[in-house]
């Protein structure tokens, strides 16, 4: 048998080193007969913790800044995603309750920077954005890596602090500054529903990449105010063709209300509770109206994008939220049948961007280009499926395609695993962690040989 050697950092230059974690690897590991998967999880599970935080302090209360891997600044998103596996351990373990405490209140600060910004940069005083971020036509402020509006980005912040107080009943993160950001939420999403014009927001980039710009001056192509949420960007940073992102907005209605439940049971701000359900239900009725496509079979299946025109755009992206992983955030249930319709459909050649190749089959999507299949895609799919089968095939492609690296990469070629991109990604890393935990929970048997 192949002797897989651990590919962490030796403990002494891990960046953050949590006994609940330690204890928990080697738990799960245990349960794993397959040897490479066992060493891919050891890889994986912890390798945010090891390799993208830094704890400290701010204005007399904890402070974390967790970046994505490769590049040195924090978004929104992949951060909340990169800590989510280990919620669960929290209660358990002080140190790692600060981690949760800093990052969420890091997250606050961030958003009251600016809610429309995606990035943010170490130092909130900085005026250094990213290379490619430093010339757009947006009002680019102090402490902002990249200004792309993408509503999943608030939306992941909301998901974090519900999913921590629900982990520990701990409410030491929830003081006035961020009952101050969670108004600025609540205030930038009714901004884009542009019920009273575009808002401020605008953004454009020279480039020779479409997708990394917006049309009509920066406020993106029209859509009709029928109630969604305008969104620019999709998270994989690329702009969106049309304005209402439907898996963001469905994500947003589950998050509104999640914020509804802290705001009523843990700030009492009856006010924002109120405002929060309002918001959820007018996003909701309009998704439902509006964000679905008449299927070949005469049943409904939910749009990518739309403009509330009647035009409608039908693929699938790789990054989450998209519509194979709606299960995934609580947005539906895997067995609602617009759901399963929707997901049939994305996991076969009507998705534009549903590669078939010797190594793999599986979503991509236009951010790496055509045939780059993104092993975030087949986890989400191995998440959102009852049948062994399935989830079996999703983990051999997992196993057979990290080009001997032992970690997820941001994509791979659908021939060839070892042409692929980012080979430290931490969100891809520990999203694979969880979905081992995950089977070694409740489908154990497929973890022994695949």
């Amino acid at each position: 048998m192949e002797d897989f050697v651990s590919k962490r950092p030796p403990e002494a230059q891990r960046k953050f080193v949590s006994p609940a974690v330690e204890e928990f690897v080697l738990r799960v590991k245990a349960k794993i007969s397959d040897p490479e998967l066992a060493w891919m999880f050891e890889n994986c599970y912890p390798n945010t913790l090891d390799t993208t935080v830094q704890v400290g302090g701010a204005g007399g209360k904890a402070d974390t800044f967790v970046i994505t891997g490769d590049i040195d600044a924090m978004w929104l998103r992949d951060s909340a995603c990169q800590v989510w596996p280990y919620l669960p351990l929290a209660k358990q373990d002080k140190k790692l309750q600060r981690l949760f405490q800093g990052l969420i209140g890091r997250q606050a600060r961030c958003i009251l920077i600016d809610p429309y910004a995606n990035a943010f940069l170490r130092d909130p005083k900085s005026t250094k954005a990213l290379e490619w971020a430093m010339a757009d036509a947006t009002e680019l402020r102090p402490g902002v890596a990249e200004r792309k509006w993408e509503v999943d980005s608030l939306c992941y912040c909301i998901r974090l602090a519900h999913g921590y107080w629900r982990a520990t009943g701990d409410a030491t993160p929830f003081d006035a500054e961020w009952v101050e950001a969670m108004h600025a939420v609540v205030r930038t999403f009714r901004e884009q529903q542009r019920k009273n014009g575009p808002g401020p927001y605008h953004f454009q980039r020279k480039t020779e990449v479409p997708t990394d710009t917006q049309a009509l001056s920066g406020f993106g192509n029209p859509a009709r105010p029928v109630g969604m949420i305008y969104s620019m960007f999709r998270p994989s940073d690329d702009a969106c063709t049309y304005s209402f992102y439907i898996p963001a907005n469905l994500f947003a209605v589950v998050s509104l209300r999640q914020l509804a439940k802290m705001s009523a049971g843990v700030v009492k701000d009856d006010a924002l509770a109120r405002e929060c359900s309002t918001l959820a239900s007018d996003v909701e009725d309009a998704a439902k109206r509006y964000g679905k496509i008449s299927g070949r079979d005469g049943g409904d299946i939910w749009a990518f994008e739309v403009d509330g025109y009647g035009n409608q755009l039908f693929m699938d992206d790789a990054n989450i939220p998209g519509l194979l992983s709606l299960p995934y955030l609580g947005c539906c249930d895997m067995h609602d049948a617009v759901y399963e319709r929707t997901r049939r459909l994305v996991l076969s050649t009507d998705n534009p961007y549903f590669f078939k190749g010797s190594a793999a089959q599986g979503i991509g999507g236009p951010h790496e280009g055509l045939n780059m299949i993104w092993p975030m895609a087949l986890i989400a799919q191995a998440m959102t499926s009852n049948d062994d089968g399935e989830i079996r095939l999703c983990l051999h492609w997992l196993k057979t395609t990290h080009a001997g690296t032992g970690f997820m990469h941001e994509s791979f070629d659908k021939d060839n695993p070892t042409k692929y991109t980012r080979a430290w990604f931490a969100w891809a890393n520990t999203l694979f962690g969880e979905l081992i935990v995950r089977l070694s929970q409740e489908r154990p048997s497929l973890l022994q040989s695949v």
